[in-house]
C-alpha cells in the first residue's frame, strides 16, 4: 500500500459484491476436486488418512464415476460461494471504511486483523446453511440426495432450521482466527511490499502473498473446521457441544489422525484457493477501474 492508503480508492459496495462472487468461484471451481476429497475423509471417524489415500480416493471417484464426479457438491458449493465471497469482501471493505484501516499513512495492523474476522463472521451468518447442504452432498450418494434442494428439504424436515445451522459455533470459533490471519497476512504483505518499493505489486506477487495468507489461515482454525464437518454432516450424535466433540475426536482419533486429519490436502488447497481468491478479487476491481478512465 502506498504511504498514503487513501489514495487507493474504496470500491464501491455493489462493485465489491460483484468482485467477491467472481473471486469466490474461481476460486473454490479451482479447487473442487480436492476439496470433496478432503470432506470425504474429514466426516470419517474410521478411514485412515494420509496423502497416498487421497489421490486414491480421486483416481477410484474418476474410474468409477467419472470426471464430474469430482465435482460433486460444487453446484452447492457455488450456491453458498458466491454469496458469501460477495459478502465477505464486501463486508471487509465496509468495515476497513468504518473501523479506519490503515487511513492518513498510520498503520493498523490489530484492526487489519479485527476487520478479516469481522467480514467472514457476517458473511458465514448469512450463509451458513448451504455450507451445511453442500456438506451432506458431498458425502452422499444420489439415492440419499438427488440436487441441492433436496438436501434441503430432508434436512429441514429432519431438524429445521436448527439443523441447518448445526455447527455454525465451531464455524465462527474457526473464521475468526482463519479470516483474520488470512486477511491480515495478505494485507500486511501488500503494505510491505508496496512501502518498499513504492508502487503497487503484480498479480504475481499477490498469488503469492495470498497462498502464504492461506496457508497459515489453514494451519491456524484446521481443528475448528474438523468439528463443524463432523456436526453438519450427522456423525456425531445430536446435542454434542463443539468442545465435547473436540474432546471427543482428540481422544479417540488424537491429534495428527483426528484434529488435523486431511491437513496436509489443505496445505495444498487452502493457499491455492485463498491465492486465487484476493488475486482474482483484485484483478476484477482494477479491470473495472481501468475502464472507467
Amino acid at each position: 500500500m502506498p504511504n498514503d492508503s487513501n489514495v487507493e480508492q474504496r470500491p464501491s459496495v455493489v462493485l465489491s459484491l460483484a468482485a467477491g462472487a467472481i473471486a469466490g468461484a474461481v476460486a473454490k471451481t479451482t479447487i473442487a476436486p480436492l476439496d470433496r476429497t478432503k470432506i470425504y475423509f474429514q466426516v470419517s471417524s474410521t478411514r485412515g488418512y494420509s496423502f497416498r489415500s487421497a489421490i486414491k480416493f480421486i483416481k477410484l471417484t474418476y474410474r468409477e464415476n467419472g470426471f464430474l464426479a469430482l465435482y460433486r457438491g460444487n453446484s452447492a458449493t457455488m450456491a453458498r460461494v458466491v454469496p458469501y465471497a460477495a459478502l465477505q469482501f464486501a463486508a471487509f471493505e465496509q468495515y476497513k471504511k468504518l473501523l479506519k484501516v490503515d487511513e492518513n499513512g498510520i498503520r493498523t495492523p490489530v484492526k487489519r486483523l479485527i476487520t478479516g474476522s469481522l467480514a467472514a463472521s457476517t458473511a458465514t451468518m448469512v450463509t451458513y446453511p448451504l455450507d451445511t447442504a453442500k456438506a451432506r452432498l458431498s458425502v452422499s450418494s444420489k439415492l440419499q440426495y438427488s440436487s441441492l434442494t433436496q438436501v434441503f428439504v430432508k434436512t429441514y424436515r429432519e431438524g429445521g432450521i436448527r439443523l441447518l445451522y448445526r455447527g455454525i459455533y465451531p464455524t465462527i470459533l474457526g473464521v475468526i482466527p482463519y479470516a483474520g490471519s488470512s486477511f491480515f497476512t495478505f494485507q500486511t504483505l501488500k503494505i510491505m511490499y508496496r512501502d518498499q518499493n513504492g508502487h503497487k505489486e503484480n498479480s504475481m506477487y499477490r498469488m503469492l502473498f495470498g497462498m502464504v495468507a492461506g496457508l497459515i489461515g489453514q494451519s491456524s482454525s484446521y481443528p475448528f473446521d474438523i468439528v463443524r464437518r463432523r456436526m453438519q454432516t450427522g456423525r456425531i450424535p445430536q446435542g454434542w457441544s463443539p468442545l465435547r466433540t473436540l474432546i471427543h475426536i482428540y481422544h479417540t482419533e488424537g491429534v495428527k489422525r483426528g484434529l488435523y486429519k486431511g491437513l496436509s490436502m489443505n496445505w495444498v488447497k487452502g493457499p491455492i484457493s485463498v491465492g486465487v481468491s484476493f488475486t482474482t478479487y483484485e484483478k476484477v476491481l482494477e479491470l473495472v477501474e481501468n475502464l472507467k478512465r
